[in-house]
């Protein structure tokens, strides 16, 4: 039996800001790693470095940094 779950505006928009931020942190990690020798692919490299910029960029949206 399905639970149904509703959440307000607020709580829906704090969760999805702690995972852009988590996200966003895990991606600037891997490319530390990279830059310490770790292999990463260039492929990767080049869009991780995209993909943290749309998320300050949406983290910012949502208000905060």
């Amino acid at each position: 039996m399905a639970r149904k779950i509703e959440l307000d505006g607020e709580a829906a928009d704090r969760i999805t800001l702690l995972n852009l931020k988590e996200y966003r942190s895990y991606l600037k990690k891997e490319l530390r790693q990279y830059k310490k020798g770790e292999y990463l692919h260039p492929d990767d490299v080049a869009g991780n470095i995209k993909l943290i910029e749309a998320m300050t960029l949406i983290i910012k949206y949502f208000g905060e940094e």
